[in-house]
């Protein structure tokens, strides 16, 4: 992982700021410190930004003769809405279809949180994974569903706590070819 552009002491002054524009003292008991936390946690829940795509494969690529449909399934995701700086929480299904090579398991939910973390819209992070999986590949196609909880829409506005919101990107066969597609969704549950 790279180094992350502004140092701790820098992101943490800026949340010294926003305590004490909440009316808050930032050097009360309670609050002594949660600058620096607050920083250190946002930067690891956007240490996304410092990860290249071929560090994370780290060429765990293997030749493989496989022509049936690879799923990894409910891989649990972390994000932030690009909007309100509010986390979403969910699961991303994975699936494509081999061209003569497999990406290494773990890979996949490695590419999955190489997007998450960072400032996202959920619509853009489905569409960021299968992009990479199928270039990463070279499959005949990617099949990417995310389903997460907003707490930017349960918290706040709307206020609804129990809705989820689903986005996929259908690549290539599984866009294409009827059968795959619906083989893909029927796996996937």
């Amino acid at each position: 992982m790279n180094s992350p552009i502004a140092a701790t002491d820098d992101i943490a002054a800026l949340y010294r700021d926003i305590i004490e524009g909440l009316g808050e003292d930032p050097d009360r008991e309670g609050l002594l410190g949660t600058p620096d936390r607050a920083a250190k946690a946002m930067q690891f829940l956007t240490h996304g930004y410092f990860e290249d795509i071929d560090t994370v494969v780290n060429n765990a690529l293997f030749e493989s003769d496989l022509d049936e449909i690879v799923i990894v399934n409910d891989i649990e995701l972390y994000s932030m809405c690009e909007h309100h700086l509010l986390p979403f929480i969910g699961k991303c299904h994975v699936g494509y279809l081999p061209q003569g090579k497999v990406l290494g398991l773990s890979k996949v939910a490695r590419i999955v949180d190489m997007f998450a973390r960072r400032l996202q819209i959920q619509e853009n992070l489905t569409q960021q994974i299968a992009n990479t999986i199928m270039e990463v590949t070279g499959a005949a196609g990617v099949g990417v569903i995310v389903e997460a909880q907003h707490l930017c829409m349960a918290m706040r506005g709307v206020a609804k706590q129990h809705s989820k919101m689903k986005t996929s990107v259908l690549l290539g066969s599984f866009r294409d070819n009827s059968p795959t597609r619906a083989e893909f969704l029927r796996l996937i549950g």
